[in-house]
């Protein structure tokens, strides 16, 4: 049996991440993807190496729609107002791409996978470039970067699985705890 027409990597890769959002990252299966494209199962290993290949390919395509994000948020932005755009960008990509987001975790560590990891490494990159335009020693940034990453994504994993509980803005809240973030780095007199 000879390959179905129309499938092809990039194919492959747009209906694993569509079934990521829609279902959750960790309820990403071959067969899921092989039945979504009317095709048997043993036909994906044509394409991709096993589960953990099509995750890893996933991962990629995150970090690329990512970037592609925060190119067009960030154009012209510095200093605060480019951080905000980074938590902005961080929470929109959240929303709108839930498995291609949760992809991003575990990351691998350097040496393990060097060609994912300067992919996922590179929205990290975005907020380093950032904090240092702003005048932050690269010695302290890399704490602030850790504990604005840790910011955002804690809140952005509770927001997804429901965790707030009472019945007030999450925007507000959000937005509340970004500012706070800045305010500190600010007072610290880090900035230019």
């Amino acid at each position: 049996m000879g390959r179905k027409a129309g499938i092809d990597i990039e194919t492959i890769v747009e209906t694993a991440a569509r079934i990521a959002d829609r279902d959750g990252f960790d309820s990403l299966t071959l067969s899921g993807v092989a039945t979504e494209l009317g095709i048997k199962t043993p036909s994906l290993y044509n394409h991709v190496d096993g589960l953990s290949g099509l995750r890893r390919l996933l991962a990629f395509h995150a970090a690329s729609t990512f970037g592609e994000l925060a190119t067009k948020e960030l154009d012209g932005l510095e200093g605060a107002d480019a951080l905000r755009a980074v938590a902005h960008v961080d929470r929109k990509f959240a929303r709108e791409h839930p498995g291609l987001y949760d992809s991003f975790l575990p990351a691998p560590r350097p040496g393990e996978d060097d060609e994912l990891y300067q992919a996922l490494a590179a929205p990290v990159y975005t907020i380093a470039h950032v904090m240092l335009d702003m005048g932050i020693a690269e010695t302290e940034a890399v704490h602030l970067i850790r504990g604005f990453r840790a910011l955002l994504h804690g809140f952005l994993d509770l927001e997804g699985r429901n965790g707030f509980g009472l019945p007030v803005d999450l925007d507000t809240s959000y937005n509340l705890s970004v500012e706070i973030f800045i305010a500190g780095i600010l007072a610290g007199g880090t900035s230019k």
